[in-house]
């Protein structure tokens, strides 16, 4: 891995940036919450308010990713907080590892996407389907940010439809030679591996995982981003790679495999959201309370009440959705059907919610004084990566009806 700086340059730093987020709980959901689950979220804000908050803003105008966050990321333990210790990961259970999302995409969504592709998305499938080897040689390393990991599913041509992947590999002795290409790969220019789904010569889905340097594996930048401009991503592509066959992932076989991945990363979406939805009402109802007009703060116009307790409404309906889904997580009883429905609901929940608390902002909401606009412009790309907003309800209604609507 190249070396990285372990901290913002200090040209990147606005020391007068002060991260006022106060705790909003309406209906006492930390009362069903354990201490470890306090503690741990506690800890994740504390570190957010004095290492992210005062650079979030500057590395997302430039379109850089603070590449040092890596490193911090492991040290506090949001690198797959609830797998195994024995891998060097947290052993925590699934509402910590919820919570601690959320307090990631409380400061920007390009953050928890850092932590949540290399915990849920490449840490998970080497730990659920991985050999022993393969976790104890790429998992501690991920777990502590000394590798950077991707994931390597959406195509240029398959996105929705993953099944139709063209990206595959043939065999050659010990090894396998792997041809193709993945799109908008969270973290790949920068990474030092990538979990890759690919046809095998029998034309079913395997996960392979392929190491920087390999020859013929290149992760180009995508450039022009108005979303996630604090996250780096890029492409995969695959010229005549030669893999050794022990690089692929022995304990699953087709599309459950990935999709299983993407369960994961979208439980965690479903708990982020909530924190991005949180920042900007956080932010609306103290601005409602300085911001004096006609008199008085707006904050005691009705129509402004009404947006404030319409948005607090609808963030405990998402905090309870959520905290049903971890437990039922924790049960082994989460099906994919309820956590898209979670992540659906959830997004389109904190997209509404930035879009009012624009408004109550008034002209300040479209500067950078405040995270609003950020966080809308990020929430557009997360209403529609790990599955879009329309593909999650006819993940429901597949769900309902028993019949299915994409073939």
């Amino acid at each position: 891995m190249e070396t990285v700086a372990t901290s913002a340059p200090a040209h990147m730093v606005n020391a007068s940036k002060v991260d006022k987020y106060e705790h909003h709980d309406y209906y006492d959901v930390d009362g069903l919450l354990s201490e470890d689950h306090i503690l741990a979220r506690d800890a994740v804000r504390a570190w957010v308010k004095k290492e992210v908050s005062p650079i979030i803003e500057q590395y997302s105008e430039k379109a850089e990713c603070p590449l040092f966050l890596f490193k911090q990321l492991g040290e506090i333990g949001a690198f797959g907080p609830s797998l195994p210790e024995k891998y060097g990961c947290g052993g925590m259970d699934e509402i910590a590892y919820g919570v601690i999302m959320q307090e990631l995409e409380r400061c920007d969504s390009g953050l928890r996407s850092m932590a949540s592709v290399q915990g849920s998305l490449v840490m998970y499938p080497i730990y659920r389907f991985g050999s022993e080897e393969q976790k104890m040689k790429y998992l501690p390393k991920l777990a502590t940010g000394e590798m950077i990991g991707c994931f390597g599913l959406t195509e240029p041509d398959h996105g929705s439809d993953p099944g139709g992947m063209t990206t595959h590999f043939t065999e050659d002795g010990d090894d396998i030679i792997l041809n193709g290409a993945k799109m908008w790969i969270t973290n790949s220019p920068v990474a030092d591996v990538a979990v890759v789904w690919a046809k095998n010569p029998e034309g079913k889905i395997k996960g392979v995982i392929v190491e920087k340097g390999m020859k013929g594996f290149s992760a180009p930048e995508i450039h022009g981003k108005l979303s996630l401009r604090a996250s780096i991503t890029g492409e995969l592509v695959f010229e005549d790679v030669r893999i050794p066959k022990s690089n692929i992932l022995p304990e699953v076989t087709g599309l459950k495999g990935p999709l299983s991945c993407l369960s994961k990363a979208r439980y965690g979406i479903a708990w982020g959201a909530i924190g991005a939805a949180l920042d900007c009402y956080d932010s609306a109802l103290r601005y409602s309370k300085e911001r004096v007009q006609f008199g008085k703060p707006i904050g005691g116009f009705q129509l402004t009440q009404k947006k404030l307790a319409e948005m607090i409404t609808e963030i405990t309906k998402a905090q309870l959705l959520a905290w049903r889904l971890g437990s039922l997580a924790n049960e082994g009883k989460a099906t994919p059907s309820q956590i898209s429905m979670a992540k659906r609901n959830n997004v389109h929940m904190a997209l509404e919610i930035a879009r009012e608390a624009r408004q109550i902002h008034g002209g300040m909401g479209i500067t950078n004084e405040y995270p609003i606009m950020r966080h809308m412009m990020n929430l557009e790309t997360v209403l529609t990566y790990e599955g879009t907003h329309d593909i999650h309800l006819l993940i429901t209604g597949m769900d309902v009806t028993g019949i299915n609507a994409f073939k």
